[in-house]
């Protein structure tokens, strides 16, 4: 599967150099939102609400009316996460909340999905020289990622990792660690960070990962039509 990212800030889709730097901003979402439907569903995450300074709530919830959205940022209470589900979003994805002082929230996660059924609950892996970062990737936990997987698995049914290292540069994914981190977990899993060829997303797709593309979907490095052909192809070999 192949989903386009809209990243929220400030009542625009954003995209952001290794989560600081913006690269680029587009007002006009609802031409996104038209122009991504052909792919059936996106992952939208709000910016601001993930920094704890502000909220997309309204945005957010005009686009889960037009699309299926697996919606993440700020989301760190079980209140807060049917909210975004009662939004429209066919999944939340967890990501600071779920590690709390260095370790991971056991707590959080066992209220959380005695409420949320586990299919609708994805946990963001963000990972920077394989150990989780959190806080928009300020914070380095030093917890190593394949410890994370182990212990979350049995919370969620999707992980969304993240090779930080090379996030929003442009510069290829790591196919090598993908397959590696493929393979500790029955779990689905979607890749995000460097993605920026067809030979990667078609080597993810042959892993059974999806491909989250952000930066080169929007500047073109990533030929639309092509992509178009190909989640039409991905979406008939699951039928």
């Amino acid at each position: 599967m192949i989903l386009p990212c809209i990243d929220l800030m400030s009542g625009k889709a954003v995209q952001l150099v290794q989560g600081e730097k913006k690269a680029l901003e587009v007002e006009n979402i609802d031409s996104l939102i038209t122009k991504f439907s052909i792919f059936g569903e996106i992952q939208l995450i709000d910016l601001d609400a993930a920094k704890g300074i502000g909220s997309n709530d309204k945005i957010i919830i005009n686009i889960c009316k037009a699309i299926r959205c697996r919606v993440g940022g700020g989301i760190r209470t079980v209140e807060k996460a049917k909210q975004v589900l009662n939004y429209g979003a066919v999944k939340i994805i967890l990501g600071s909340s779920v590690f709390k002082e260095n370790k991971i929230d056991i707590g959080f996660l066992n209220t959380i999905i005695k409420q949320i059924p586990r299919e609708r609950i994805m946990i963001a892996i963000d990972s920077r020289e394989g150990k989780i970062v959190t806080k928009g990737w300020k914070h380095d936990t030093g917890i190593k990622t394949e410890d994370a997987i182990k212990q979350l698995e049995k919370y969620c049914g999707e992980f969304l990792y993240t090779y930080v290292d090379k996030e929003g540069m442009m510069q290829g994914t790591n196919l090598d660690v993908i397959r590696k981190i493929k393979g500790m977990t029955k779990n689905k899993l979607t890749a995000a960070g460097g993605i920026s060829t067809i030979n990667e997303i078609l080597s993810l797709e042959k892993m059974n990962v999806n491909s989250a593309l952000g930066m080169a979907l929007y500047t073109g490095k990533l030929n639309f039509d092509e992509l178009v052909k190909l989640s039409k192809e991905f979406s008939n070999k699951t039928k």
